[in-house]
């Protein structure tokens, strides 16, 4: 029978082959995005190491981590070197990534247009797969008061209450709303039921003199202003 050739483990590597090492020696930013995975995953199988699962991994989503960490622990036990308990570290050093992002957002931080609104609020829908509606409530100087989560839907959609939002814009006294919420499918282009909220709630806002100054949907990296594109 036919002997199977065993590749050599990491620790027989050298140094500068060696992801641990490699970081240890030249510094994190030095390892690319196999290699820090591969260190997640530790150890590999008589015919895989460690990096070799890494890339097989990062391969399957284009190198992209937003992909990646949308990986569920099922479809991660489906790599060959993967088991469970490695799925959940991956997943859990994803979400370690996506809390550190959120909690770059400052109260009291200064909105004077879309960018600075979609910089703000963009981390709460890091790599979500379902649809999630936010408000963003401004003092009269366009200082971020609170960012309150106003429903949580599906992959399609999700329902906001426009009673929930006001309610809370009376009570911390804001001038002035932002509305946001995602599109997983990664088209920040808005639905028609999008607009036709946008302009209830825009409509209702002007009796009760909060203004909504924009609708922000996020797509990934991109987003749709109903202000930019003059639909407000």
């Amino acid at each position: 029978m036919k002997e199977i050739a065993l590749r050599k483990p990491m620790k027989d590597w050298s140094i500068d082959e060696q992801p641990r090492e490699k970081l240890q020696i030249h510094g994190r930013k030095s390892l690319t995005n196999s290699e820090l995975l591969a260190i997640v995953i530790r150890s590999g199988t008589p015919k895989l190491s460690a990096l070799d699962i890494a890339r097989t991994i990062l391969d399957s989503v284009d190198n992209d981590l937003h992909r990646l960490a949308r990986k569920t622990i099922a479809e991660l036990t489906k790599f060959p070197g993967v088991g469970k308990a490695k799925a959940t570290e991956i997943l859990a050093v994803m979400e370690l990534v996506r809390r550190r992002q959120q909690c770059k957002i400052p109260n009291k931080a200064l909105v004077k247009c879309s960018g600075d609104a979609f910089e703000h609020i963009s981390p709460v829908f890091l790599d979500l797969d379902h649809e999630e509606f936010y408000a963003m409530y401004l003092s009269r100087g366009n200082r971020v008061i609170k960012v309150k989560q106003i429903s949580q839907g599906g992959i399609s959609g999700t329902v906001a209450d426009g009673k929930v939002i006001f309610n809370y814009g009376l009570e911390t006294k804001a001038s002035g709303i932002i509305l946001a919420h995602n599109h997983p499918s990664g088209n920040p282009a808005p639905s028609v039921a999008d607009i036709q909220l946008t302009t209830s709630l825009k409509k209702f806002g002007e009796y009760i003199d909060v203004q909504i100054l924009d609708h922000i949907i996020v797509a990934g990296n991109n987003y749709f202003s109903f202000a930019d594109e003059g639909r407000l």
